[in-house]
């Protein structure tokens, strides 16, 4: 099984493996596999994210269950930085312990405005709404840089910072249908590049089906 995702940085690259490889058999067999069976099999295995949909999802890890399909997100490019080290799935959900209500009531507000945000492909309301779980899971697993992630995203006027709640990874935001999105995201590789040496560029996928 080969992979393009590396393993340990918090992008889902266990669930990807799981539902590739259960889809795979199928095809093999000439089979058609539900979504709700492998959720149900990678149920019993570990955490999951919900990379079995298409576009994004809310989706409840622990159960493996899809709570409502929320859009598209829009063009975005996202300049990331690796922290270094691996964090594995089963052993950071095992120490991340309960959350308390209030910070549930936190999350589930951000849930709310994502819920209107990317339907209508609002990049500056999706770039606080990324920003303000990174800042709220700072005290869970915490990202080294993300001051430095964040002065670099208001000192470039990017959207904000993102990052892999359980893994390692941590990205900051920027509309690539803005006008100026060629000096910006130069602006933000140049800030960047002040504390780590290899930033990349991802994009996200638009219109998926």
């Amino acid at each position: 099984l080969e992979s393009e995702l590396p393993e340990g940085k918090g992008l889902a690259s266990s669930s990807a493996d799981l539902v590739a490889t259960a889809r795979s058999i199928a095809c093999c067999f000439k089979r058609r596999i539900r979504t709700l069976l492998i959720e149900k099999l990678m149920a019993d295995i570990e955490p999951s994210d919900g990379v079995m949909y298409p576009g994004v999802v809310a989706y409840q890890q622990r159960a493996c269950n899809l709570l409502s399909f929320l859009g598209q997100m829009p063009p975005l490019a996202i300049v990331g930085i690796d922290e270094g080290g691996t964090i594995k799935t089963v052993d950071y959900d095992q120490r991340r312990g309960e959350i308390s209500a209030s910070r549930r009531a936190e999350y589930q507000g951000l849930l709310d405005r994502a819920r209107i945000a990317i339907p209508r492909g609002d990049a500056a309301t999706i770039g606080k709404i990324a920003t303000a779980s990174a800042l709220l899971h700072q005290e869970r697993t915490p990202k080294k840089h993300l001051n430095s992630m964040l002065k670099a995203s208001q000192a470039t006027d990017a959207l904000g910072v993102i990052v892999a709640h359980s893994g390692t990874m941590i990205g900051i935001l920027l509309d690539r249908t803005a006008d100026d999105f060629t000096r910006k995201i130069q602006s933000v590789l140049a800030h960047v590049s002040r504390f780590d040496n290899s930033p990349r560029i991802y994009r996200t996928m638009t219109g998926c089906r």
